[in-house]
């Protein structure tokens, strides 16, 4: 019987009902209610790209500077384009006028996934391609590899970033302070 009630009260909430309805434009106002555009996913990946692309051409010169082996070079390379990545949405949300560890929270929540899938991208196209690791920052085999390492980072990125604004995560948490 209770079930046949739990039922019956279903029923009476039908899309139909149009009492509490919100207009269409309002879904799109808040991360998680709404589509997320492809437009929107790939800006937020491209501000990413920079900050790491930054990070990582930055960490490899210093690291070939000093005559560091790959794995270190790698290493600090991944830490500045986490650095780089990060500082990029801390200073937009910085000049919005929240306070730094209240800037750098929104800056991890936004960027900590999407970072580490480029990261983890990139990284793999340039283990992978022969000869990549050793290549030297004057060498054209360096750039290019680098190059569509960030292409297809680019690429593999953009819809788990569409993804995460989608859920009100990554960053649809800065998006409330522009």
């Amino acid at each position: 019987m209770s079930q046949h009630h739990h039922d019956h009260a279903q029923h009476d909430h039908t899309p139909h009902d149009h009492t509490h309805a919100q207009p269409e434009h309002a879904q799109h106002d808040h991360g998680g209610h709404g589509p997320v555009s492809w437009a929107m996913a790939a800006r937020a990946t491209l501000h990413c790209l920079t900050g790491c692309a930054i990070g990582e051409i930055l960490g490899m010169m210093i690291g070939t500077a000093l005559a560091w082996h790959n794995a270190p070079t790698m290493a600090l390379a991944i830490a500045l384009a986490f650095v780089f990545g990060y500082s990029f949405t801390m200073y937009a949300v910085l000049r919005a006028g929240l306070d730094f560890k209240s800037a750098f929270k929104v800056a991890l929540a936004a960027d900590t996934v999407s970072i580490l899938v480029m990261e983890i991208v990139d990284n793999g196209v340039i283990l992978v391609t022969p000869g990549a690791m050793d290549a030297h920052l004057t060498e054209w085999l360096f750039w290019i590899t680098l190059a569509v390492a960030f292409a297809i980072a680019f690429v593999v990125t953009t819809p788990v970033n569409r993804w995460l604004i989608g859920k009100g995560k990554g960053h649809a948490v800065v998006h409330q302070y522009h």
